[in-house]
């Protein structure tokens, strides 16, 4: 009866073999995967397995044969190809709102998809840099709440911290609103300067607003179905996201900043390619966006030094020049 049963598992066996062990670098001969299938406890004959072989190829696997010596059968084409891979590792080590813990664990489940010679290219991506991870693993567990409150058309409620220092310089948690629940709709989620972002309308203020996801706790999906279905679609989100610096709020105003030539590049990696830059002068251009007037604008704008000023309107350049003399005085 085992060997039966054995039996039954060959052909998938032979898929498994083909996937983990084969790619163009590596193939294998029919008596190399006899071989492989024996150390699952599967007897097989060269002619079952190029019948086998065949049955896979007609159900879409992609199986080469290389000619020559030495030759022998590969997995050719693969869901993902390894270039591929290595971008998906590689955004996942990268992503601070992931933990240590969780990247390995995903990076392993990319590593099956490939070769086990082409994994060992992708591990050697894990450890590119040192780069800062959170440490908050709930925040998967708020995504998927939040993604399923949306789908149903729900509000939902959470706690809502931000982090303090006490007067012995210890980093401690302080729940907003004394630890109240905040109640909002949820519409969508935004993944902007490193971390993950939801919309949502916020009832009590009649408006959007938006929470760091990795700061929600206690997250619950309530009966009341979601309010602000008018006001969010009159939001286009990526502008919305577009506007803020550090996904900090502030009154929104068109500003005209005039730039220095060499800032072109730095203009357009912020804003996009669809902005447009006039001529001011040999050295200068001159561009209209529109922006979230806060501390963080003026923080980035401060960075780029003297190659850049508000040159309109009056009022967002006299808040500019009383941040950067509150910054004078703070030395």
């Amino acid at each position: 009866m085992p060997r039966k049963q054995n039996q039954k598992q060959k052909v998938l066996r032979l898929a498994q073999i083909l996937h983990e062990r084969t790619d163009e670098a590596h193939v294998l001969s029919a008596d190399e995967l006899i071989e492989c299938l024996e150390e699952y406890g599967i007897q097989a004959e060269r002619k079952s397995i190029y019948t086998d072989i065949e049955a896979l190829c007609q159900c879409g696997f992609d199986i080469e044969r290389q000619g020559g010596r030495g030759g022998g059968y590969y997995l050719a084409n693969r869901m993902f190809e390894q270039p591929e891979l290595k971008l998906l590792v590689d955004a996942v080590q990268s992503s601070r709102f992931i933990t240590h813990r969780k990247s390995h664990a995903l990076i392993n489940k990319v590593e099956r998809l490939a070769s086990s010679y082409q994994a060992r290219a992708l591990q050697r991506q894990v450890y590119v840099s040192g780069r800062i991870k959170t440490m908050n693993e709930s925040i998967y567990y708020n995504i998927d709440r939040i993604h399923s409150a949306i789908a149903q058309g729900k509000q939902i409620c959470f706690r809502y911290f931000e982090w303090t220092i006490t007067p012995d310089l210890q980093v401690k948690k302080q729940f907003r609103r004394d630890g109240a629940q905040y109640t909002a709709s949820p519409w969508a989620l935004v993944w902007n300067s490193e971390n993950y972002y939801l919309v949502a309308y916020d009832p009590m203020a009649a408006a959007i607003r938006h929470y760091r996801v990795d700061k929600m706790e206690q997250i619950g999906i309530l009966d009341a179905a979601r309010q602000g279905k008018e006001q969010f679609e009159r939001q286009d989100v990526g502008q919305y996201a577009k506007h803020l610096f550090g996904m900090f709020g502030g009154a929104v105003e068109t500003v005209v900043l005039r730039c220095e030539n060499r800032l072109a590049g730095v203009m357009h990696d912020r804003f996009g390619g669809d902005m447009m830059l006039l001529p001011e002068d040999e050295a200068h251009f001159r561009m209209q966006v529109e922006v979230a007037v806060s501390p963080q604008l003026f923080g980035w704008l401060c960075g780029l030094g003297a190659g850049v000023q508000i040159a309109e309107p009056k009022a967002v350049a006299d808040q500019y020049r009383a941040y950067l003399q509150q910054v004078l005085k703070g030395r």
